[in-house]
């Protein structure tokens, strides 16, 4: 009989330790998952911590063209229109490049959204320079709204050459709430 309460209380300290490490460790997750795809460019992830770095001093590669794809979504539930003017553009290495984006607010309320963008192949992650974006910044909108958002950007001429069609996808995201909270 004493062997069993032992037995209990180990197994009980046990499964306590594993749910504290396993509930830690799901805070820790995204941060590393993050950190890890802006340092290796996986998942698309496009890193826009210095934009004003982005501007190239070399001419456009004309020997080079690739296709550059433009592709717009709303998180599920979000009463916007979102779609690019054009849904691809034939471009040179170290060309910049300017593509507008059209919003509108179809709610009857002002909301606040975020655009996440993310690149494919991620190989290409790291040779897309933005230079202006709308996913900078939060966008809010009035009941109705429409607005056009531009991005500038370029894609290096350190593209490896086998790429020959690369995709920038926006995710529109109601971040409507969040804004409220902190403002």
């Amino acid at each position: 009989m004493r062997h069993e309460k032992r037995d209990f209380r180990i197994t009980v300290a046990i499964t306590t330790i594993i749910v504290f490490v396993m509930f830690s460790f799901s805070f820790v997750l995204a941060p590393l998952y993050n950190a890890l795809c802006k340092a290796t460019g996986l998942n698309g992830r496009v890193d826009i911590s210095n934009p004003a770095a982005s501007v190239s001093q070399e001419a456009p590669d004309a020997t080079r063209q690739f296709t550059l794809q433009f592709v717009a979504t709303n998180n599920a539930n979000l009463p916007w229109d979102f779609y690019p003017k054009k849904n691809s553009l034939e471009i040179h290495p170290e060309e910049n490049v300017k593509m507008l984006f059209v919003v509108k607010n179809n709610s009857q309320h002002t909301m606040t959204v975020q655009a996440i963008p993310s690149i494919t192949p991620w190989q290409a992650a790291k040779h897309l320079h933005k230079i202006q974006c709308f996913c900078f910044t939060q966008q809010t909108l009035a009941a109705g709204q429409t607005l056009e958002m531009p991005v500038v950007l370029r894609i290096d001429k350190d593209l490896p050459p086998d790429i020959k069609t690369v995709t920038l996808s926006y995710t529109l995201f109601d971040v409507t709430q969040q804004k409220r909270k902190s403002g």
